[in-house]
C-alpha cells in the first residue's frame, strides 16, 4: 500500500489519470516501488497502479477518486471511448523502450509472487514498444483483474530489480473495433519477432561460450591452456637468436639412427618458418650442442651444494665404491613385484620385449571400453615421486605397429602435455620405436586424430614436434609437444651430459609445472628411460630445496614402480656425473 511519503503527482480531481509516457520521468527521480488501489467492478474505467516521486502529498484514497472520476485511461484510442467494459486488460508502460519479452515477464512474476497467482494466470502477454499488456484468465482463486489490483494493493510497496518502474495500470477495452483487432496483430506479430530474435541472439551467445574453451585447449592439455604453447613459440625465439649452427642436411644424417646416413625421422620436411638458413656445421661427431641454457631457479643453498657435490664426486672418483652400491642395487628385490597380466598370454604381444614388463600395482590401466580391443593393458607404468596423487612420470616402451592407438589413448586420458622420447626409430639397422605420429598432415588411430603440427631441429641432438590431438568421438581437441633426443645410443651412454641436460631444461621449461605425468619412453622403457627419470626426478629434488639426495635410494624408489630401471652401471655413473654437473652449473649461477 501506498506509504505517506509515496504519493502521486497533483493533477485536478476530475482529470482523469494519465499514463507518464517513458521519458516524462527519469529511474533516477522515481522511487523503485509499486503502489497498487482498486475500484468497484461497475466502473468503466478500473484502478490505476502508479509509480511516483516520493515530494508530494497524495493518499490512496484521493488516487481512488481520481479513478472514479476518469471514464477510461488517458492514451486510449478515441473509438475505444465510451463503451461498456467486457474484458479487464492490464498493461504495464516502463522506462525501457524497447522493453525485453524477458523483462517484461519477470515484471510479471513479481507482480504474480506478491499476490500468490500463478503466472499461468496471466494470458493474452504482449511487448511494443516501452509497454506489456496482459490478461487475468480465470483462476482457482477466481480473480479478476479488479481482484488482482485490491490485492496487490493489500500489500507493502516492493522494490523492483530490473529497473521497471514508472508505471503500472489498468484499462478495459469494449468490443475490439477492426482498428483494435489489428493492434492485437501488431501485438502478437511484435511478440513473435521479439522471440525469434531473443532465441537467435541465445544461440549466438551460447555458440561463441562453447568456442571459448575449445580454443583455450589448444594451449597443451586440458589444464595448461595457452601457456605451454606459448612456452613453446619462446623456446622456438630463443633457438632463432642463437643461431644453431647446424644445417638441415647434417641433422637429417644424424636424425634416425644416431648415425650420418641413416634417414627414418622426418627431420626433412622442417617448417620452414623454423629455418636458419645454411650455415657452416660443426663436426657430425661432437657432443656439444650449439647452444645451452642457464640452469633453472633452484631454492639450493650453497653450502648444501657443495656437499651434494662432494658426495657425487667422491663417488665418481671411487669405482670401487662405485661397484659395490650398483652391486647392492642388482640385489634390490621390489614389493610387490606381481607382473601377471603383462605376461598372460592375451598380451604377450603387446610387449615389445619379454623382460621389461610392468608391475601389476603400478601398470598404467585404460578405459577398456574406448579401446580398440576393449583390453585396459599397455606396457606402461605410472612412476609417482612423492604425491601418489599426482604421478609425476610415465615410463613406456615405443610403440609396435599395433599398439599406437593404445599409446595415443594412454596420451588422452592421462591428460599428457609432453612426449620424451629417448631413442632413434631406428639403430644400426634395429627398429627400436615405430613411427607413431604422422609423417605429415594428420593420421586417425582408433578415435585419435593426430596431426603434426611443426617439426623443429633444435641442434643435431634433438629436434622438438608439436602436435594438435583430437578425440573423434567427443570434437575435444588439445596440443602436446613431443622432446626427440637423437644422440644417446641404444647400448651405451652419450660421450657428454651436456647434451642431455640442455634437452632436460628445455623439456621442464615446456612443461612448467603442471599437474599432468610426463610420458618418457625409448625402446624397452626401462635403460634411457630409467636414466632420465632418475636424473630428472634428482636435480628437481635438490630445486625444491631439498638438504639430502640419495641417489641410489631414489633409484630404489623408481624401481619399486617398474623393474630394471637404469639398466647398466655405466647408466647409473652417468646419471651421477649428469647430477654433479647440474649441481656444479647451479653453484655458479647463485650470487656468490
Amino acid at each position: 500500500m501506498l506509504k505517506n511519503s509515496d504519493t502521486v503527482s497533483n493533477k485536478g480531481e476530475n482529470a482523469p489519470l494519465p499514463v507518464p509516457s517513458p521519458s516524462s520521468t527519469s529511474v533516477a527521480d522515481v522511487a523503485p516501488t509499486l503502489a497498487l488501489a482498486a475500484t468497484s467492478p461497475t466502473l468503466k474505467a478500473p484502478i490505476g497502479v502508479i509509480v511516483t516521486a516520493k515530494d508530494s502529498s497524495v493518499s490512496v484514497e484521493d488516487v481512488k477518486e481520481k479513478v472514479k472520476s476518469s471514464n477510461v485511461p488517458a492514451g486510449l484510442p478515441a473509438a475505444e471511448r465510451g463503451t461498456a467494459a467486457r474484458e479487464e486488460y492490464g498493461y504495464i508502460v516502463t522506462n525501457q523502450s524497447p522493453l525485453s519479452l524477458y523483462d517484461g515477464v519477470k515484471l510479471l512474476e513479481l507482480l504474480a509472487e506478491r499476490i500468490h497467482l500463478t503466472t499461468s494466470s496471466f494470458i493474452n502477454i504482449s511487448v511494443v514498444g516501452p509497454a506489456l499488456t496482459f490478461r487475468i484468465r480465470q483462476n482457482p482463486q477466481n480473480m479478476s483483474a479488479e481482484d488482482v489490483a485490491e490485492k496487490a494493493g493489500e500489500k507493502e510497496p516492493v522494490c523492483l530489480s530490473v529497473c521497471l518502474s514508472l508505471s503500472l495500470s489498468l484499462f478495459s477495452p469494449l468490443a475490439l473495433s477492426d482498428g483494435s483487432s489489428g493492434l492485437v496483430l501488431t501485438l502478437v506479430s511484435m511478440a513473435c519477432v521479439g522471440g525469434v530474435v531473443v532465441v537467435a541472439l541465445t544461440i549466438a551467445c551460447l555458440r561463441h561460450h562453447t568456442q571459448q574453451p575449445a580454443s583455450g585447449k589448444l594451449g597443451l592439455g586440458p589444464e595448461g591452456g595457452p601457456e605451454t604453447h606459448f612456452d613453446y613459440q619462446e623456446l622456438c625465439r630463443q633457438h632463432m637468436a642463437a643461431k644453431t649452427s647446424l644445417s638441415r642436411q647434417e641433422a637429417v644424417g644424424v636424425g634416425a639412427g644416431g648415425r650420418r646416413g641413416t634417414d627414418t625421422s622426418r627431420v626433412s620436411s622442417v617448417s620452414s618458418q623454423f629455418s636458419d638458413g645454411p650455415q657452416h656445421s660443426p663436426s657430425s661427431h661432437s657432443s656439444t650442442p650449439s647452444w645451452s641454457e642457464e640452469p633453472a631457479q633452484s631454492k639450493m643453498d650453497i653450502s648444501t651444494g657443495h656437499m651434494i657435490l662432494a658426495y657425487m664426486e667422491d663417488h665418481l672418483k671411487d669405482k670401487d665404491r662405485l661397484m659395490k652400491e650398483w652391486n647392492a642395487l642388482c640385489s634390490y628385490q621390489a614389493e610387490p613385484s606381481a607382473v601377471t597380466v603383462g605376461q598372460s598370454e592375451s598380451q604377450l604381444e603387446k610387449n615389445r620385449c619379454p623382460e621389461s614388463l610392468p608391475y601389476d600395482h603400478s601398470r598404467v590401466k585404460l578405459k577398456a571400453e574406448s579401446n580398440s580391443t576393449k583390453e585396459d593393458y599397455i606396457n606402461a607404468s605410472i612412476i609417482i615421486d612423492h604425491d601418489p596423487r599426482l604421478p609425476a612420470y610415465i615410463a613406456t616402451q615405443g610403440p609396435l605397429a599395433h599398439t599406437i592407438a593404445d599409446f595415443w589413448q594412454m596420451v588422452w586420458e592421462n591428460g599428457c602435455t609432453v612426449i620424451v622420447m629417448m631413442t632413434a626409430l631406428v639403430e644400426d639397422g634395429e627398429t627400436q620405436c615405430v613411427r607413431y605420429w604422422p609423417d605429415e598432415g594428420s593420421s586417425l588411430y582408433h578415435i585419435y586424430e593426430v596431426n603434426l603440427v611443426s617439426e623443429h631441429i633444435w641442434c643435431k641432438d634433438f629436434l622438438v614436434r608439436s602436435f594438435y590431438l583430437k578425440n573423434v568421438q567427443t570434437q575435444e581437441t588439445r596440443t602436446l609437444t613431443q622432446f626427440h633426443l637423437l644422440s644417446w645410443p641404444a647400448n651405451g651412454i652419450p660421450t657428454s651430459t651436456r647434451p642431455l641436460l640442455d634437452f632436460r631444461r628445455k623439456v621442464n621449461r615446456c612443461y612448467r609445472g603442471r599437474s599432468c605425468p610426463i610420458i618418457v619412453h625409448c625402446s624397452d622403457g626401462t635403460g634411457r628411460t630409467g636414466t632420465y627419470i632418475l636424473i630428472d626426478m634428482v636435480i628437481n629434488r635438490m630445486a625444491k630445496g631439498a638438504k639430502e639426495i640419495d641417489i641410489a635410494a631414489t633409484l630404489e624408489h623408481i624401481r619399486d614402480q617398474r623393474p630394471s630401471l637404469v639398466h647398466t652401471k655405466d647408466q647409473f655413473e652417468f646419471a651421477l656425473t649428469a647430477v654433479a654437473e647440474e649441481v656444479n652449473a647451479i653453484l655458479k649461477a647463485l650470487p656468490q
